[in-house]
């Protein structure tokens, strides 16, 4: 049997410890039972992981990086500031309906870390990492659409992250898909407000329907 690398290990026991937590809770994801999800041994876990606490940060930076990899992916060079929000968020938002259980772990690790003195650093680390991703995005969507920010992007992170917060637990306590989209076609709207065209770019299309409205 091929050995496998510690990067895949790695990546393995998380996925595994995520299934763990969506279906038993935080306080059933015990070492061992994480390693029984992986069908892996406990000493793999311990090779993999200096401690369950180093586990679990990993899997915040897993699913954040791959939320973030998705809602990139949705950027297109020359769309309008409002389409690429728009788009993200519907990425974001596909992953959230496709595997609930994901968004339940990470809120469930978020208020787990809040309760647990040791471990408070993690919340602020997983917010730490929402706001980087998210700011990321948006400099990437203002890139592609000839646009600037009229206020810090870390600010409009910020609001983004507050959207984001509201659609996720919305949607996973009623289920409402439908008052979710309109949900993002009204965030795509504000949000794109606070951008303007860059020099080069201020004589051409307006950045959203509702601008273009105005000007006629």
């Amino acid at each position: 049997m091929a050995r496998m690398s510690s990067v895949d290990r790695r990546e393995k026991i998380v996925v595994a410890a995520l299934r763990v937590i969506a279906t038993h809770g935080i306080n059933a994801a015990t070492t061992r039972a994480i390693v029984a999800e992986a069908d892996m041994s406990l000493a793999s876990f311990h090779y993999a992981f200096s401690s369950r606490d180093e586990m679990m940060r990993e899997l915040v930076a897993h699913v954040v990086e791959n939320e973030t990899i998705a809602a990139l992916s949705s950027i297109r060079l020359g769309t309008d500031i409002r389409t690429s929000i728009r788009d993200a968020l519907l990425a974001y938002f596909e992953i959230v309906t496709a595997d609930p259980g994901h968004e339940q772990v990470m809120s469930e690790i978020m208020q787990y870390a809040l309760r647990t003195p040791h471990l408070a650093h993690l919340a602020s680390e997983q917010y730490e990492r929402y706001h980087a991703a998210i700011t990321t995005l948006l400099e990437a969507g203002a890139d592609a659409a000839c646009v600037r920010w009229t206020i810090p992007v870390t600010d409009v992170a910020r609001a983004t992250l507050t959207i984001t917060d509201g659609l996720t637990f919305g949607w996973l306590a009623d289920r409402d898909t439908a008052g979710a989209t309109r949900v993002i076609e009204f965030a795509a709207d504000s949000l794109a407000r606070l951008a303007t065209p860059t020099t080069a770019q201020h004589d051409l299309a307006p950045t959203s329907p509702n601008q273009m409205e105005r000007s006629e």
